[in-house]
């Protein structure tokens, strides 16, 4: 299993009720072991996450589906991660 570090970058249109969702996500992945650790920038700016796929394109799959990138909120980059 490989990590991959989701970098979420808050964008103008960034929709503030769009967080209950995106935390609701982060939640069902976490419940099933594909999320690690997750949490805000603390100067509001966006916040990160880990991602546990087989590959990138798993990753890619889980992390575009995340409403923070659907509804353009954010600016969502992902990152294969070797940390230790």
């Amino acid at each position: 299993m490989n990590r991959y570090l989701v970098v979420a970058i808050r964008n103008p249109e960034f929709q503030p009720s769009i967080i209950e969702s995106h935390h609701a996500f982060l939640d069902h992945w976490r419940q099933q072991g594909k999320i690690e650790l997750s949490g805000p920038f603390t100067d509001k700016s966006g916040g990160a996450y880990i991602v546990k796929a087989e590959n990138f394109q798993e990753a890619q799959s889980l992390v575009l589906n995340d409403p923070i990138h659907t509804t353009n909120s954010a600016t969502v980059t992902i990152y294969e991660w070797s940390a230790k």
